[in-house]
């Protein structure tokens, strides 16, 4: 059937500058995610895979391939405890295991996380917090999916640059979530766990040098910083026995974090 959509679209006229959002109720009764295009109208669902289907038979691509590999790994260590591998094959189908997902599979896992993409970023806007940490967690999934068991390393330099930016969404949306709650002490928890794990994604590919100048840091920085004055006078003794353990611990990343901290304070 041919519809023209323009009396629709001018019911609803893009706004230039800002992210068109709002939640509509289906003809089924669900909720629905609403984004307004300069060209058209993008519709989600809330739960589930944001285009409503199901890939073979599960929830999306992601479950679909975790739980393939998963059977399959299960089938390899049920051979090994009969003792039905030689050392060589039982090398080859390591090898096998790790690298199971084809340049295809990693192009679809790609595309489904763009979706994702597409609808945590209306939540954000929406102020869904929790529906924002549930999608940004499910995008990690995928890179760490296609990180140990792509066949191509393409495939793990195409989607690895995206993770400090997915990280940081995560982290921004579980500290939003707590001042939800009117919990600020959660907040920067939130945020100072989001800035270790950023530092640590970059000193594990030896590029210590670049979390000082990466955007995401930056913007973490930025939102912990607007949370310092809203934080009770207790949270200086107790950044005070932080930096103690993580000295003690020799976690001197961290206590760099704590002494950042304190001197926001007005400690030291």
């Amino acid at each position: 059937m041919d519809r023209d959509l323009t009396e629709l679209l001018n019911d609803w006229p893009f706004q230039p500058g800002q992210i068109n959002v709002r939640l509509i109720q289906g003809n089924d009764g669900e909720p629905r995610i609403q984004v307004r295009l300069d060209l058209g109208i993008l519709q989600m669902f809330v739960d589930g895979r944001p285009d409503g289907s199901r890939p073979q038979g599960f929830d999306s691509l992601l479950e679909y391939h975790e739980a393939r590999i998963d059977e399959l790994q299960a089938s390899k260590a049920m051979e090994t405890a009969l003792g039905e591998d030689d050392e060589e094959e039982e090398e080859d189908e390591e090898a096998f295991a790790a690298r199971i997902l084809t340049p295809e599979d990693c192009r679809l896992l790609r595309e489904e996380a763009v979706q994702y993409y597409h609808r945590y970023i209306a939540l954000l806007v929406l102020e869904d917090y929790e529906g924002v940490a549930r999608d940004t967690s499910r995008n990690l999934r995928v890179l760490d999916l296609i990180y140990e068991h792509a066949e191509q390393d393409d495939d793990r330099r195409s989607v690895e640059q995206n993770r400090p930016y997915i990280m940081m969404m995560r982290a921004r949306a579980l500290a939003s979530l707590a001042l939800k709650s009117d919990e600020p002490k959660a907040a920067v928890h939130a945020i100072d766990q989001g800035l270790e794990a950023l530092r640590q994604y970059f000193n594990d590919r030896g590029m210590p040098e670049a979390f000082e100048g990466s955007g995401e840091a930056a913007m973490l920085r930025e939102m912990r910083d607007a949370l310092v004055p809203k934080l009770p006078l207790s949270q200086k003794a107790e950044l005070r026995q932080r930096l103690e353990a993580a000295i003690a611990a020799e976690n001197y990343e961290l206590a760099a974090i704590l002494r950042d901290e304190m001197r926001m304070l007005g400690d030291g």
